[in-house]
């Protein structure tokens, strides 16, 4: 036991009062004589016999009145086993979890609305003198001060749910950070949440023993949620025309079966292909929903599903743009110039979804490159240096090379490209008569192409090939294969961009390439697959920057990123060759579509989601919280079990002890009573 005011224990002296007065009683007896005092004697005797019980009863009560009465003024206080009673004023950390998940509701509301509460009675706790720190999810620079009591209560109400989300350790060490600045011996840090387990990592807490940690845990009635966690296309490229298949990924995180709950899905703002889906509990499935694009340009996309309480994740928007044609670049050779009867490159893709230019070998206009997708490099005989550079700059900044070699190609020449871009070599030419025997269905070129994989389907012959060089350390993805395991077709990855050679020119001397029904397929869906698929969508918070390519950025002229409700921000933005990098800077803070915009022309549409993090509303139950901290040996942690006990009576025990001194004055007042009775009913 402790006293916070000790020297009030002197007073303790003044138990010898009563002491003195009931052993000197210096009253005196006034003498009266009888004249047979044989009854008086026996009377007499049992009179004194109850008179000193009377008085060291009397006594007794005033000697415990006295004792109690200055044991209150001297405040004993019974320390808890979690904290060490400390004299001063204190400096109070409270943290608000305001992320999504505290939208579901108890029988109090919402549990925002009753850690908003409970931080009421916290700071109602403690004296007027003492300060106060608030902060969120959201870290905002105002929360970075310590504030008094009437301020902090008003900061309280104001706020609201936010979509960031921090975790457990980087909650405490902000906490630290700012309390490690005051000189005030008594710090405290209160932590009011639900404890999600995706966020409560209390084995990384970097702990700071001079501050008392509490943690409120926060229950709610139900943790039933579903939501979307992602989408995509079955197909890399979208086309106009095309009917299309959209992927959704589906999570139920509840411990109940959802039956036929709908599911919807907007394109420009009209509701295409309603659906409905089942799904058991804690699982997660994929549904499939098809609809057509009809024509080219941008589209903003919305899937919408039902589910209450939790809501901010039941829309996930996405968006992209259907090109109007694929602009194709074919660098021809002097064999290709010569044969201008005979052109299946160019004749492909003269088609109107394609707007293809021509150049020949000696003629190149290396400012042009960056406005294709696709670039042919068709039966070059030699490829020079400054050539060689650019092809690199290309399918570095995602570009796609078709390379087909030539007739007489320079080898050192072709030599110098396949190593620039890490690719094999093209060797000696085999001229032995073969056909191709292998065809890679599951490769990007060929996805969609057939209905059903069959083995007899008719394959290219291949009169003379050039055979490629092992290199091991690039990684090929063949599309054909020849008898003699030789790649007719292959791709291959490098940087940002993909680089697709064939093993033979397009002359019917070396194959009938050209004029067999794989050819088209071949071409199409290589010039289709050149175009960079954007992103479908961004998490708010995680992905806070987009790159775009081949963009020519110029001057003083800016970016602005629009959405709906005037939304209108000036993005930074910072040019690396031909990419921009845009950079958002936790700008965006509400899901949706947004349209980016560049000298008054639209970019791309750009569209943002909610992170799932807060979805999963899994949370720690309260022992697992007790068994994470003494696991961690943090003595300084305490755990608040909310509905048990009064949390301003708890939060009193844990920081200030066990105070007495109400007792004290209780039973100082009751032995007083008790002193009165004994004099005037005990006669």
């Amino acid at each position: 036991m402790n006293f916070a005011f000790p020297a009030f224990l002197f007073a303790l002296s003044a138990v010898s009062i009563p002491i003195f007065i009931h052993l000197f009683n210096l009253r005196r007896y006034k003498k009266i004589y009888f004249s047979n005092v044989k009854f008086l004697r026996a009377i007499n005797e049992e009179t004194q016999k109850r008179a000193k019980l009377k008085h060291l009863l009397i006594l007794a009560s005033r000697i415990s009145a006295i004792i109690f009465l200055v044991l209150a003024f001297s405040q004993p206080v019974i320390p808890s086993a979690k904290s060490t009673v400390k004299l001063g004023d204190n400096v109070v950390s409270i943290f608000i979890d305001n992320s999504f998940s505290m939208e579901t509701v108890n029988k109090n509301g919402s549990l925002l609305d009753e850690a908003k509460k409970r931080a009421k009675e916290i700071v109602n706790a403690f004296a007027v003198s003492d300060k106060f720190h608030l902060f969120t999810n959201d870290f905002e620079g105002k929360h970075q001060r310590l504030l008094s009591k009437e301020e902090m209560l008003n900061s309280i109400d104001e706020i609201k749910i936010s979509t960031a989300s921090k975790m457990l350790s980087n909650i405490c060490s902000r906490s630290f950070d700012l309390l490690a600045k005051s000189n005030t011996v008594k710090k405290k840090l209160f932590v009011l949440s639900d404890f999600q387990q995706s966020v409560t990592d209390v084995s990384k807490i970097k702990n700071d023993t001079s501050i008392a940690v509490t943690l409120i845990p926060l229950l709610s009635q139900s943790n039933n949620n579903i939501y979307i966690d992602s989408c995509w296309f079955a197909t890399p490229v979208r086309q106009a025309g095309a009917n299309e298949k959209l992927m959704v990924k589906i999570i139920n995180a509840s411990d109940k079966e959802v039956e036929n709950s709908s599911i919807k899905l907007f394109i420009n703002g009209v509701q295409k292909t309603p659906a409905s889906f089942s799904i058991a509990a804690q699982s997660d499935k994929t549904i499939e929903l098809s609809f057509a694009i009809k024509d080219a340009g941008n589209y903003n996309c919305l899937i919408q599903l039902e589910d209450f309480p939790v809501t901010f994740d039941d829309k996930y928007y996405f968006s992209f743009s259907v090109a109007p044609y694929i602009p194709v670049l074919c660098v021809e050779g002097a064999d290709v110039t010569a044969d201008s009867k005979y052109n299946p490159v160019k004749s492909l893709f003269s088609d109107s979804v394609f707007k293809l230019t021509v150049q020949s070998e000696g003629k190149i206009d290396f400012s042009s490159f960056t406005a294709n997708k696709l670039i042919v490099a068709n039966q070059l005989e030699k490829i020079s240096s400054g050539l060689n550079q650019q092809f690199e700059k290309f399918v570095h900044n995602g570009g796609s090379l078709l390379l087909i070699p030539s007739a007489n190609l320079n080898s050192e020449s072709y030599g110098t490209l396949c190593s620039t871009l890490n690719l094999p070599k093209y060797e000696t030419l085999d001229t032995a008569n073969t056909k191709v025997d292998k065809i890679n269905f599951e490769h990007a070129v060929y996805r969609g192409v057939f209905e059903k994989k069959s083995t007899t389907i008719d394959l290219p012959v291949v009169l003379q090939q050039y055979r490629f060089s092992k290199n091991i350390n690039t990684t090929e993805d063949y599309l054909m294969r020849t008898q003699n395991n030789n790649s007719f077709a292959a791709s291959y990855k490098y940087k940002n961009g993909t680089v697709y050679l064939l093993s033979a020119p397009l002359a019917d001397n070396y194959s009938n390439f050209a004029r067999h029904a794989l050819f088209v397929p071949t071409f199409y869906k290589i010039a289709f697959n050149s175009l960079s698929e954007s992103k479908l969508y961004n998490t708010i918070s995680v992905d806070d920057n987009i790159v775009l390519s081949n963009l020519n950025v110029t001057g003083d002229r800016v970016f602005h990123l629009s959405g709906n409700n005037n939304f209108d921000v000036i993005p930074e933005h910072k040019n690396f060759e031909n990419n921009t990098t845009i950079y958002f800077r936790n700008q965006i803070t509400n899901s949706g579509n947004y349209s980016l915009n560049f000298n008054d022309s639209l970019i791309a549409p750009v569209s943002f989601n909610y992170s799932n993090k807060e979805s999963s509303l899994a949370v720690l139950s309260f022992e697992n919280i007790v068994s994470g901290i003494t696991e961690s040996g943090m003595a300084n942690f305490s755990v608040i079990k909310t509905g048990e006990k009064s949390v301003v009576d708890t939060i009193k025990e844990f920081s200030q002890g066990t105070k007495l001194w109400k007792h004290c004055i209780i039973l100082a007042l009751l032995f007083l009573a008790v002193e009165i009775a004994l004099i005037r009913l005990l006669k």
